[in-house]
């Protein structure tokens, strides 16, 4: 892959507050959607592209994310007397990825987590990954993120069509087709639905340049009295093109309850164990 991302941040600092009363002391990343927590999901996908350095940004009542890709001394030991080999290959086969882990000690939105992680990024272009956003397996966005990123040597974002009444729950793009990819013009954080530039929204897959830092270092807060990662990179574009990468569906956002609900079903159907059991349980409910 070229240069290559070898790097992947995950903001992992938020307070789950859509999934309480579930999240008050576990972390709404360690969510399960049949039988892996929302944030292996992301892990994994990177993993396929080649990355094999992560830096997970924490905060309180996290530690289970740390638990959770570390070693199970114990249990890896009862698994193998008992010979239970898949499922010992299945806990150990993230073993050997390195994991960094920074405190976010206050909650200053998107931009000051990526900021956070700037002592293990370094000067090397990066991958931002929000685990809310699952993405199915058989869609690549990130490995076709990367192979753009390749190209045009500058940031790319995944976007989305979204109904506009939606448009007030991200960030949203006005851009233009150029060299097969679209060249983003502008970007608003939240914008009402009337005045929303398109229904282009920006999802949580990124590819990002090392000088992002220097733009987020000097960033006021915007929306909702946070650092914005959308408003450092509309200060970023006077400097250099950025590029909207529009991915073609699989993408779940798992951060909303029916999204959640949506994506559990899809992957249950999708397990070789479960999906004919459960999908005669789902006609029966729904067909009676």
């Amino acid at each position: 892959m070229g240069q290559g991302i070898r790097k992947a941040v995950f903001p992992a600092a938020g307070l789950g507050t859509r999934f309480l009363p579930a999240t008050k002391a576990s972390p709404k990343e360690m969510l399960p959607i049949v039988d892996k927590p929302l944030i292996q999901y992301g892990v994994e996908e990177a993993v396929e592209c080649g990355i094999d350095q992560f830096i997970i940004i924490t905060g309180k009542n996290k530690r289970a994310i740390e638990d959770h890709f570390d070693t199970a001394a114990e249990l890896e030991e009862k698994l193998r007397n008992s010979g239970k080999d898949a499922m010992l290959d299945e806990i150990t086969r993230l073993n050997t990825i390195d994991f960094a882990y920074i405190r976010q000690r206050v909650a200053l939105g998107l931009g000051h987590a990526i900021f956070c992680a700037e002592p293990f990024v370094g000067q090397e272009p990066f991958a931002v990954i929000l685990s809310d956003d699952v993405i199915d397996p058989d869609f690549k966005v990130l490995k076709e993120m990367i192979e753009l990123y390749e190209k045009v040597k500058s940031p790319v974002v995944a976007i989305q069509e979204v109904p506009r009444a939606e448009t007030k729950r991200y960030g949203i793009i006005d851009g233009e087709i150029e060299n097969g990819a679209i060249r983003i013009k502008g970007m608003v954080e939240k914008p009402d639905p009337n005045n929303a530039p398109s229904n282009l929204a920006i999802i949580g897959r990124y590819i990002l340049t090392p000088d992002i830092f220097d733009v987020l270092k000097k960033q006021e807060p915007g929306k909702g009295g946070e650092i914005q990662l959308t408003d450092a990179l509309i200060s970023l574009m006077s400097q250099r093109p950025i590029y909207g990468y529009k991915i073609k569906g699989g993408r779940y956002d798992a951060g909303d309850k029916l999204g959640y609900l949506m994506a559990t079903v899809d992957f249950a159907l999708k397990n070789s164990e479960l999906s004919d059991p459960f999908r005669k349980f789902l006609d029966k409910r729904i067909c009676g």
